[in-house]
């Protein structure tokens, strides 16, 4: 399970991928989204009615529904983590992040036995990780803390949906996980080691158009980014009726929401300026990550880097 789908699995099984299809050039932007906190603001936003017509959420269940939509054309947008771009990127699609809508502050997460008691300690153990999606990311990025190299671990590569059987059944002695798996896994001994508030601003989730789409329909592009900033303001300055509406669409409790809210840092439009400058940190963690997602065979060409993110489509305040 991509970790993008763990919120919200029980109305995304609902939803086709066959609403993709139909992308009209000349027609409004067709934006992909499935279901993650960090993307809320924008369901919020289409809740409101706060997306003109330029704009048409077309959802999925999960992450690989906006990327398969992206490579054929069927959709010119979508909501990803900026592993997720480098990916389509490296595959030779043009695309540019246009905002950034959460960064991890604790939502990924090593969970290890006890008697692991520091990064060290995991040569030689057995980890479980899903290797094509964030966790991977996440792990490589724990063995640079740690000074060890991907060969000094044993890779157990299984979605993050079978890793609390893995830890039950004794198959792992770590796993790079998340909500709801993390706790699954502390409730059966675990302990949290290392999550990513400890490597700050390195898991982004971002909005990506294509090239095409922000040069073709930039007005559009300005009104989904303008969209998502004023379902933020309403999140954050009416917290408890969105987190109501938030728990009745994903069909999960308020507190779990809570909890997944604490997990992600929402970037305000002061922090968007910041990290979509030219060289600015979306720029810096894209080249580190295509380097990294190459050096361990993720991807299998350098995508270009150079005015991946642009700040030109972010509003000029928030109303």
């Amino acid at each position: 399970m991509q970790r993008r789908e763990f919120l919200g699995l029980s109305i995304a099984a609902g939803l086709s991928v066959a609403g993709l299809a139909g992308c009209s050039g000349s027609g409004p932007l067709r934006f992909g989204i499935h279901p993650w906190v960090g993307y809320e603001p924008l369901y919020l936003a289409d809740d409101f009615n706060w997306l003109p017509e330029t704009v048409v959420l077309v959802p999925g269940t999960s992450a690989k529904d906006s990327m398969d939509g992206l490579l054929s054309g069927a959709i010119a947008g979508a909501a990803l983590t900026l592993d997720e771009t480098i990916r389509l990127s490296s595959r030779g699609l043009e695309l540019v992040v246009v905002a950034v809508v959460d960064v991890s502050a604790g939502a990924d997460v090593l969970m290890v036995r006890p008697s692991i008691t520091d990064l060290a300690g995991l040569k030689e153990q057995r980890i479980a990780v899903e290797l094509n999606g964030v966790s991977g990311i996440m792990l490589f990025k724990i063995l640079e803390v740690a000074g060890l190299s991907p060969n000094d671990v044993i890779k157990v590569d299984l979605p993050v949906s079978e890793h609390a059987q893995a830890w039950s059944r004794g198959e792992v002695d770590a796993c790079v996980c998340y909500e709801p798996t993390a706790s699954m896994i502390e409730n059966a001994g675990g302990v949290r080691l290392f999550d990513s508030s400890d490597i700050p601003e390195t898991i982004f989730d971002v909005l990506v158009v294509t090239r095409e789409a922000a040069d073709r329909n930039p007005r559009a592009v300005r009104d989904l980014v303008s969209g998502h900033f004023r379902g933020l303001q309403h999140l954050v300055r009416s917290m408890h009726d969105s987190v109501y509406r938030i728990a009745t669409r994903q069909g999960i409790s308020p507190d779990e929401v809570r909890t997944a809210l604490a997990t992600v840092m929402l970037p305000d439009l002061a922090a968007n300026q910041r990290y979509l400058r030219t060289e600015g940190s979306i720029e810096t963690m894209a080249r580190s990550l295509s380097s990294l997602m190459m050096a361990e065979g993720m991807i299998e060409q350098n995508p270009e880097i150079q005015q991946l993110s642009d700040a030109s489509f972010l509003p000029a305040r928030v109303y």
